[in-house]
């Protein structure tokens, strides 16, 4: 079994690419997710030119992009396959209009993409995500099922399904079929409010991988079973932000023994 350890690098917009690569390369990872956002090395406006310079500043390092987050337009793809980074990562978020017009909006998207993605060879990587967004299983297995995983997959989150409620082995063989790479971070519901409050609130508290809802060992467990070989991207989100690093690396310590 040959898993590949990365990292998504979100909390680190102020590090350059060959500063990413040395953390990466420090806290014992083999790759990085990296995002295509504003505000940081790689934006959408400089995917096209700089993107393959910093997949080559890292791979001298050691270091591979095994995913990008960022848009999905014709640019953004051929910039991947000309960098050699197989998958786009992205989620479908649930607006105004609606669950399901929401959803066929996506579709429709992802119908149109289809070609491109064949063209260059690039994967787009549908992630759960809870809150407004498609954030189980079988919503997302509603939007991958009519297409080949080579070029629309599923990007599965350990802690979204587990703050939805889903019992993991239940849902990887949901997407099974469409699987690409897998998410670890961990997180409970926190209660924001007292027991005598009339309207309660709750939101995620991002933890450390053996305290969440998610069971990184019985992920572990059907991953293994069914011989999942690829990547596992550790995502660094916690609410204690001062400790990020010194938490991502016991995490991935903690990930490394389970496989």
């Amino acid at each position: 079994m040959s898993i590949t350890f990365s990292m998504f690098t979100k909390h680190w917009n102020n590090h350059s690419i060959p500063e990413l690569g040395d953390l990466a390369k420090r806290l014992g990872f083999d790759g990085i997710e990296l995002p295509v956002r504003p505000n940081y090395p790689i934006t959408p406006e400089n995917v096209e030119t700089n993107l393959l310079t910093a997949s080559k500043q890292l791979a001298d390092q050691g270091i591979n992009i095994t995913s990008v987050a960022g848009p999905t337009n014709e640019g953004t793809i051929a910039a991947c396959a000309e960098a050699g980074i197989p998958v786009i990562r992205t989620s479908v978020a649930i607006t105004d209009i609606g669950y399901l017009a929401s959803v066929e909006k996506a579709k429709q998207e992802f119908d149109e993409m289809v070609p491109l993605l064949e063209k260059h060879n690039v994967a787009v990587g549908i992630q759960n995500h809870c809150d407004q967004w498609v954030c189980n299983a079988m919503g997302l297995r509603d939007i991958v099922a009519p297409h080949n995983p080579k070029q629309i997959g599923v990007v599965w989150c350990a802690a979204h399904n587990a703050l939805n409620g889903e019992d993991p082995d239940m849902a990887i063989d949901i997407i099974w079929s469409h699987l690409s790479q897998v998410k670890f971070k961990n997180a409970f519901w926190d209660r924001q409010v007292g027991p005598e409050a009339e309207d309660v609130r709750w939101r995620p508290f991002w933890t450390t991988g053996r305290q969440g809802l998610a069971s990184w060992t019985w992920v572990a467990e059907e991953l293994t079973k069914r011989g999942y070989n690829g990547v596992v991207c550790l995502d660094a989100e916690y609410n204690d932000e001062q400790s990020t690093e010194r938490l991502i690396a016991d995490d991935l310590a903690f990930a490394k023994t389970l496989f």
